[in-house]
């Protein structure tokens, strides 16, 4: 077995110091991140192993002694993985090694809400002011979080890195482990004199308002993000982003096919026979509307270029109105003669079956969707 004093090239009177800048200096060389090779992972594990044993006084006296490898606590040749640690990432004034401290400028959350818009407002787009609670920038300490004239001090027990380091033995040895510090949460610095308005926060909550152009096309259930109109962060972090979720509510005449707009129109038995002109309201404006001689109950008119604006583009979509006949249920003694001499005139066929339907409302949409 080889000398642990010549694997790490130290005589047998080096000093503990003498003996941890040797294995720092071979670890960094042997390291498997830094030397691949075989030979060198070997060399390693010896060179661990020696300062695993000759850093600790009592493995070192038992070992100096003729007692083996002395080491208590090695597993296979594999130790000290704390001086490892501090080997690699180094030790920083605090006892952070190497952590850093965290920030108390924080990114803001993001806020949601929710608008709700009439069908009309989906044609062409609308115009909001949002009332949104959230946290806002302080006013009186503009996000230092300290009262007007104090600023944050370095934490005397981590020296400013955040950090505290512990050390525990175990029966891998020496173990060093870095935890946030409790004293200052990890920022390094302490606030002796938080701002009275925010707490230390930098922030407050409050109410403000929102523009908002929502976009025409906009369908239920759609999130709008406007970036950076979330809430601020603590101690004045950035914004986080702001999500307005649609919501359409639903319109007693009109409905909605991707960007068309359907409606039903009721129409007289007469005026289907004879055919009219009649004037409708829209959702933006009035529409003329020509029924032919002759229509049936299920025709579809199109009014094209009078439904929604599209979410992304310019176009509109067409306005379909199915066509509803309605028959008379109650007629007086004249009208009745009147049907009937018509009847018999017009030698009407008698009641047959045909092709067979859905139903009224089953055929309106399937001529919807066929048009």
């Amino acid at each position: 077995m080889a000398d642990h004093y010549e694997v790490l090239g130290v005589s047998r009177d080096a000093s503990t110091d003498e003996i941890k800048k040797a294995y720092r200096r071979l670890a960094r060389q042997l390291h498997p991140d830094v030397n691949p090779g075989e030979d060198a992972a070997e060399r390693f594990k010896l060179v661990t192993h020696a300062y695993d044993v000759l850093s600790d006084d009592d493995s070192r006296r038992r070992y100096d002694m003729g007692g083996g490898d002395g080491a208590a606590g090695n597993f296979g040749g594999f130790g000290g993985f704390g001086d490892i640690f501090e080997t690699f990432f180094g030790a920083s004034q605090g006892g952070g090694r190497g952590a850093r401290p965290r920030s108390r400028r924080e990114r803001g959350q993001d806020a949601l809400v929710r608008v709700s818009l009439d069908l009309g407002d989906v044609v062409f787009g609308a115009h909001r002011d949002i009332e949104v609670d959230t946290a806002v920038l302080c006013e009186t300490c503009q996000g230092s979080c300290c009262q007007e004239g104090t600023s944050p001090v370095t934490c005397d027990i981590c020296g400013g890195s955040g950090h505290v380091q512990r050390q525990v033995r175990s029966l891998l040895g020496n173990v060093v482990t870095s935890q946030p510090c409790g004293t200052c949460e990890g920022y390094g610095t302490t606030i002796p004199h938080p701002c009275g308005t925010c707490g230390g926060q930098g922030r407050v909550r409050s109410r403000r308002t929102v523009s908002l152009d929502i976009p025409a096309g906009v369908e239920t259930g759609l999130r709008l993000q406007l970036p950076g109109s979330g809430e601020v962060g603590k101690a004045g972090g950035p914004n986080g982003d702001l999500y307005v979720e649609v919501t359409v509510n639903a319109h007693p005449a009109f409905s909605r096919d991707g960007d068309d707009l359907l409606a039903t129109l009721e129409v007289s038995m007469t005026d289907a026979i004879l055919g009219t002109e009649t004037t409708i309201q829209g959702l933006d404006g009035e529409v003329d509307l020509e029924i032919r001689a002759g229509v049936q109950s299920g025709d579809v008119l199109t009014i094209k270029g009078r439904g929604i604006t599209p979410l992304r583009g310019t176009q509109r979509g067409d306005l379909r109105v199915g066509v509803q006949v309605l028959t008379p249920t109650r007629l007086d003694s004249a009208q009745r003669a009147l049907i009937e001499d018509f009847a018999k005139k017009t030698k009407a066929p008698d009641p047959q079956l045909a092709q067979f339907q859905q139903g009224l409302f089953s055929k309106l949409r399937d001529r919807f969707r066929s048009h």
